[in-house]
Order: structure tokens, then C-alpha cells, then sequence
């Protein structure tokens, strides 16, 4: 995993400061996860998203000085944790003896999925198919695109919003 971490960096540079970053506090970050969320393998996850969020924000975290450093990521890795938490509460266990509906292939519904997609206006759409089908990151939609990360994560935001729209005006519930 630290090799595709440092893939994502572009110099020289940047890899090391985040390999002394990365040795400096990973042990710490497990301990912090593990304390929140008391589940080994949901802790290593929780390090691993932190790690990509601060890779997510890597422009303003390499800008803080070595001693804020701690304190930011420690902060990343329990919101990253917490969000792990919060998940679970809203997944609710379906009782034992639930019998699940007759499996149907939603080619219907998913036809019309495409539909509305392709009827957004083209700078929602293509960033939603480069976000969603081809599961790039808003940095690597950025750079594709030559826009913003902070553009890209609106477009993406406001791209669901009018599928759900969309979706709740012919009778689906989106929530």
C-alpha cells in the first residue's frame, strides 16, 4: 500500500517528506484508530483513508510546518475512524429469518440511470462518469480536466444533486 501511496506523489521530493511522515506517525495512528474503533482490521482501515485524505490534501498538509504536522494528522486518522463509527450506526443488521425479495435485473432502472446521466449538461457529466464509473479521484479528475480540485468536488456535488432531483421527480426515493 505505501508504494501506491507514494505513486500518488509527483517529486522526488514530496515522497520522502511523506515516507518521514509516514514512519514518523503510522504506529501512532493505529493505536489512535484502534482505541476509537476496537476492531484491528477497521483500524488498519482507518489508517489507510487517513493516509489518502492527507495524500487528498497533500499541497496544504506538505505546507505545514513539521510541528503542526502530529496534530493535523491525528486529527484526520480519529475522523477517519469516527466516519467508520458513524457508518455503522446507520447500517442497521436484518433480521435472521428476513427472506429477500425475487432478484430482478434492474436493466430498467439502470438504463434509465444512463439516460439521465447523459442528460446532464457535458462538465457535470463527465466529471460524474470520471468520479463514479471510472472511480478517479477529484485530483486526478482535476488534472485531467485542467480545473481545480475544489471545482471538481462542487461539479460532482451538484452533478448528484440534479440526478437525485431527477430521480425523486419520477418517484424514487434518493436519501
Amino acid at each position: 500500500m505505501l508504494a501506491m501511496l507514494l505513486a500518488m506523489l509527483e517529486t522526488d521530493g514530496d515522497r520522502e517528506r511523506f515516507l518521514r511522515l509516514h514512519g514518523a506517525y503510522e504506529k501512532k495512528l493505529y493505536a489512535v484508530t484502534l482505541r476509537i474503533l476496537g476492531d484491528p482490521a477497521q483500524a488498519e482501515d482507518a489508517v489507510q483513508q487517513t493516509w489518502l485524505r492527507v495524500l487528498e490534501h497533500w499541497e496544504r498538509v506538505s505546507a505545514l510546518p513539521w510541528t503542526e504536522m502530529e496534530g493535523y494528522i491525528v486529527t484526520v486518522a480519529k475522523n477517519a475512524a469516527l466516519d467508520t463509527v458513524r457508518a455503522q450506526r446507520r447500517t442497521a443488521a436484518l433480521p435472521e429469518d428476513w427472506d429477500p425479495p425475487a432478484s430482478e435485473t434492474g436493466e430498467t432502472e439502470y438504463r434509465r440511470l444512463v439516460a439521465l446521466v447523459r442528460a446532464l449538461p457535458e462538465g457535470y457529466r463527465l466529471v460524474l462518469e470520471l468520479k463514479f464509473v471510472e472511480e478517479r479521484t477529484n485530483r486526478e479528475i482535476a488534472r485531467l480536466l485542467g480545473m481545480n480540485e475544489s471545482t471538481v468536488a462542487t461539479r460532482v456535488q451538484r452533478g448528484r444533486s440534479m440526478l437525485m432531483e431527477e430521480l425523486e421527480k419520477e418517484g424514487y426515493r434518493c436519501g
